[in-house]
């Protein structure tokens, strides 16, 4: 009897348990759509789920941010043992310099800053006996200080007597040493080019401080002779004239700036070290459309100018299908050229690029 119970599917009172304890529960009737909603249920469980774990995933991820924010902040925490550096003009404001120097010092984990500091030009020789005073490690030079802090120095480097600019100084015990790195800036980029350079002629526009750092690296380059291209014929002769006592090997050549439609043809090595189609100025360019026409396939355009970039000078260069290359890459190196000096170890000149172009959002 009972085992046709068991078979009938009917349970029995566990002996020992009582009667409200079950060996196997009755089931309550299969209800239309339960089976539906119990469906759905699982869904809806399964998308909390998901939702929790992304939840958890942006926790972690924000916890990883916090760390890092806080490594960030240890790094760059200025101490009395903060060695210090920095960047001297007037003005300074713009200068992209301190955001380059101070994300390959927060790299290399160094407690070094690197400040930007106006200084008048009345007020030099203040400025270089307070460096002193507080220890300064090193700095960089921009207008209009260039020429200025030559007689404060108590050695200059070859290449700053050539280009008769120093934009990089650092003290040693005997005093301050300058050197102008803006010349190994120029030059990075085109190194990396094979070119037979002492058969090129470089033409370049404009005839001031800039320009004085191109000659002197086409120079280096091993151009024999150099065609500088302005517009006042009597700045071009002083120009030229300031090169005859220097150890400068290659042949200075001087232009005026109406010769240019008859010799942009012959152009290898286009460079521009004037500001024109520099921001806010970013739609002007330094030759008009007839004479850019006449630039060859192949020609190297270089602009000095990094921002906007490119330029119009490079836009319309590379129509006529020259290789186009813009300041930033000067930029960059001749500052990884300086703090490789100041440091005394490689830079990381990956890092100094980046923050670059995210400051210039490129």
């Amino acid at each position: 009897m009972r085992c046709a119970q068991l078979r009938a599917g009917k349970a029995r009172p566990h002996p020992t348990m009582g009667a409200e304890m079950w060996i196997n529960p009755p089931q309550p009737p299969l209800i239309r759509g339960e089976k539906i909603l119990t469906n759905k249920q699982q869904t809806t469980n399964n998308q909390q789920q998901t939702t929790n774990n992304q939840q958890q995933t942006t926790n972690n991820q924000q916890t990883t941010t916090n760390k890092q924010q806080t490594t960030n902040n240890q790094q760059t925490m200025i101490t009395g043992k903060t060695k210090l550096l920095g960047v001297i003009g007037d003005p300074v404001e713009h200068s992209l310099s301190p955001a380059m120097h101070n994300a390959a010092i927060a790299h290399l984990n160094l407690d070094y800053i690197y400040l930007p500091l106006p200084v008048k030009k009345e007020n030099l020789p203040e400025a270089i006996a307070g460096f002193k005073a507080i220890d300064l490690v090193g700095f960089n030079i921009t207008i209009p200080h260039k020429q200025a802090i030559i007689p404060f120095l108590t050695e200059i480097s070859p290449s700053a007597k050539m280009v008769g600019a120093v934009n990089t100084v650092w003290r040693k015990e005997e005093g301050w040493w300058g050197t102008n790195t803006d010349v190994v800036g120029f030059l990075a980029p085109l190194k990396a080019l094979a070119r037979s350079w002492s058969h090129i002629t470089p033409i370049i526009l404009g005839n001031g401080g800039a320009a004085r750092a191109v000659v002197a690296g086409c120079s280096q380059l091993g151009c024999r002779e150099i065609s500088v291209v302005g517009r006042d014929r009597h700045k071009l002769e002083l120009f030229k004239s300031s090169w005859q006592d220097s150890a400068l090997e290659a042949t200075v050549t001087v232009r005026p700036w109406e010769d240019l439609p008859d010799i942009v043809s012959e152009a290898e090595l286009l460079i521009n070290t004037t500001p024109m189609g520099m921001y806010p100025q970013v739609d002007r360019c330094p030759l008009d459309a007839t004479t850019m026409a006449k630039l060859r396939k192949g020609a190297i355009a270089y602009d000095l100018i990094y921002t906007p970039n490119p330029t119009q000078f490079l836009q319309q260069a590379a129509r006529r299908g020259a290789m186009a290359i813009d300041g930033l890459e000067m930029l960059v190196q001749q500052g990884a050229a300086a703090l490789e000096i100041w440091l005394g170890q490689p830079v990381p000149i990956d890092i100094m690029r980046q923050t670059l172009k995210e400051k210039l959002g490129l």
